[in-house]
């Protein structure tokens, strides 16, 4: 008994050893640099522990005046479309799951941002980054694609996400954080910037007024369509009301792909329906993003009422704007995202 005893706890011992060098300390020997590659990332379970740190050591709203002030960047390269994640984004996106099968379709606008939670997390966790990674919690997002997005089926790809500045706001203090893809030709074809606020908890944590209230809406609005959707429940992960919340960071340590929270799923269906009923022009490459949300997002449950419609605007073609919005079903109150697509004008 006393020898089957010893075994066990030898076999335990080896197991915590192995643990600890291959996915604690490999990770963090990994991240020394910058520049990674698709099969050597920082596992989940490391990321997890620099996350419980920052959780415990940040304050949420607040900039830590103690981080360096270098600039913050990662580079992965050597990255491959993952068909049956793509699959997956597709059917929790509102695009479906056989969408990929679908011709003269392009890659889902949102979904370069599905394959970068990793990057993100690295970026967010690292020592340098200036605010609690806690509950941080996007209120504005642009997207633009300078080349179809299905460029980086074509081969290795690599993506980057860097810091590119801070602000103090009312509510407290917003993170502009740049996302981008570069094809295998060394092309960019798809980037984006995040918008995420740190809450400050004595302001209570409001984020910006929505666009309608910033700029005068005096566009017409045509083609008005009206779309109702049925709000997903928990196994597409819409349950994480921030963008980096312990419980979307936990379901990454134990195996869970977190695709996507509600705000990108709210865009994401937007972007879905505008395609469904206005053919892909309005969103094929090159195409400009923008969108804006309000608080209280993350308590979206049952339907939501998706609008969008084509805006006449003095000088500016019809077909290359449509605007949309999205709320819940029912409601009179504000929108939960509003934003817009614009089409370059073609020289």
């Amino acid at each position: 008994m006393g020898n089957a005893q010893s075994h066990v706890v030898a076999s335990l011992a080896l197991c915590a050893l192995y643990f600890v060098y291959a996915k604690l300390y490999c990770s963090y020997d990994l991240l020394k640099t910058k520049e990674l590659h698709s099969d050597r990332l920082p596992s989940f379970a490391y990321l997890f522990i620099r996350y419980l740190c920052r959780r415990v050591s940040g304050t949420a709203g607040g900039v830590s005046s103690s981080r360096e002030g270098a600039a913050l960047e990662f580079t992965v390269h050597g990255c491959r479309l993952d068909p049956l994640l793509l699959r997956r984004f597709c059917s929790v996106a509102g695009y479906g799951w056989d969408y990929p099968d679908s011709e003269y379709r392009d890659v889902p606008l949102c979904f370069p941002e599905a394959l970068s939670f990793k990057l993100l997390l690295t970026l967010l966790t690292d020592r340098n980054f200036k605010l609690s990674p806690a509950g941080l919690v996007r209120v504005r997002q642009s997207i633009q694609t300078r080349e179809p997005i299905d460029e980086l089926k074509k081969g290795p790809f690599q993506v980057r996400a860097s810091v590119l500045l801070y602000r103090a706001v009312s509510g407290g203090v917003e993170v502009d954080i740049s996302l981008s893809a570069t094809s295998r030709m060394h092309r960019l074809v798809w980037e984006s910037v995040l918008t995420l606020m740190s809450p400050s908890k004595a302001h209570g944590g409001t984020t910006a007024a929505p666009l309608s209230e910033k700029h005068e809406l005096t566009d017409e609005k045509l083609d008005l369509k009206q779309v109702e959707l049925k709000v997903p429940t928990f196994p597409t992960m819409l349950c994480f009301s921030s963008d980096l919340s312990l419980l979307r960071v936990v379901s990454a340590v134990c195996g869970f792909k977190p695709l996507m929270t509600s705000r990108l799923w709210m865009l994401s269906v937007c972007l879905a329906e505008i395609e469904k009923h206005k053919g892909v022009t309005p969103v094929s490459a090159p195409a400009s993003v923008t969108a804006q949300f309000t608080e209280g997002t993350h308590r979206i449950r049952g339907k939501v009422q998706v609008q969008f419609w084509a805006s006449s605007e003095k000088g500016t073609p019809v077909s290359q704007k449509v605007c949309f919005s999205l709320k819940h079903h029912g409601s009179c109150s504000s929108s939960l995202v509003e934003g817009q697509v614009i089409k370059p004008v073609p020289e």
